[in-house]
C-alpha cells in the first residue's frame, strides 16, 4: 500500500492512496488546481485512480474533484444525500459500503453533522492486517477538534448530529486506528483545530476536549466558538454543486 497527503490552500488535507501491486488508487478531497499533482503522483506510483472521493460538497474551497475524475477517467463519488441537489452526475456512496482498490479497501461511513453528506473513509490494507490501518475523516472530526456545524444553517441541530455521528461511527473504532483529517490549524471548519496534519483515535479519546463531553456540552461548546463564515462561501458551493 502506499499512501500520500498533500497540504494544500486554505490549511486543506489531501490524500491519495491505494495499492501498488494491483496499480490502482483513491484520490480524498482534491483541491482545484491540484489535479496535476495527483496524476503525476499516480504515474510516480504506476497506478491508475479508479475514484475521487469528496468527503462532502466543500464550503471553503473549490473543489478539484470532478475535474480531476474528468482528466483521468475515474468515478467522481459523493455521499448519496446529493442526488438532486448537485447539478451534475456522480457515483453516489453509502453507509456501509465498500470500496474495493487491489488489497486495499475503503469502507464509507456516513458521518452527518459538519454537513448532512459529510462521510469518512475507513482504510484496510489486507496485505497488513484484516482490520482498519486509518480512517480519513474530512471535517467531521480534525485533530484537537471537531467540524463547525452552522454551513446547514440549523447549527444546534447539527452539532448534536454531529457528536451522534463521532461517538457512533469513529469512537468506537480500535484506539491504534490512525485519524488523517481535511484540515489542519489555519482552516475556518473548526475552531481550535491542531498544526499536527495526523491523530489516532485513542489519542483523541484522551485529550480531544470535545470528546470528553457529554451531548449537551459538546452542543454548547461547539456552537459557542463558531468562526467566522468562510471567504466567498455562497460562490464557492454553488460552484461545487455545479450550479455557477
Amino acid at each position: 500500500m502506499f499512501f500520500r497527503q498533500l497540504a494544500t490552500r486554505e490549511a486543506t488535507l489531501s490524500y491519495l492512496f491505494g495499492c501498488g501491486s494491483c496499480h490502482v488508487a483513491v484520490a480524498v478531497d482534491p483541491v482545484l488546481g491540484d489535479e496535476d499533482w495527483f496524476i503525476n503522483e499516480a504515474a510516480r506510483q504506476d497506478v491508475k485512480i479508479t475514484h475521487v472521493i469528496d468527503t462532502h460538497v466543500h464550503a471553503d474551497h473549490y473543489s478539484g474533484g470532478r475535474e480531476l475524475a474528468d482528466k483521468t477517467g475515474a468515478k467522481y463519488c459523493l455521499h448519496e444525500a446529493n442526488a438532486g441537489r448537485v447539478k451534475f452526475a456522480f457515483e453516489p456512496l453509502k453507509d456501509g459500503q465498500r470500496i474495493d482498490v487491489g488489497n486495499v479497501y475503503v469502507d464509507v461511513l456516513h458521518t452527518p453533522g459538519h454537513t448532512p453528506d459529510s462521510i469518512c473513509l475507513l482504510v484496510t490494507d489486507k496485505r497488513r492486517a484484516e482490520v482498519p490501518w486509518f480512517v480519513l475523516t474530512g471535517d467531521t472530526l480534525f485533530v484537537g477538534a471537531a467540524g463547525r456545524p452552522d454551513l446547514a444553517g440549523k447549527e444546534t441541530e447539527m452539532a448534536a448530529v454531529l457528536h451522534d455521528s463521532i461517538h457512533a461511527k469513529l469512537l468506537n473504532l480500535p484506539p491504534e486506528v490512525e485519524i488523517y483529517a481535511g484540515h489542519v490549524a489555519g482552516s475556518v471548519c473548526g475552531a481550535g483545530i491542531s498544526g499536527k496534519p495526523a491523530s489516532t483515535v485513542g489519542f483523541e479519546k484522551r485529550w480531544n476536549p470535545m470528546l470528553s463531553l457529554d451531548r449537551n456540552a459538546f452542543v454548547d461548546a461547539l456552537t459557542r466558538e463558531i468562526p467566522p463564515r468562510p471567504a466567498e462561501m455562497d460562490r464557492m458551493v454553488k460552484a461545487n454543486l455545479g450550479a455557477a
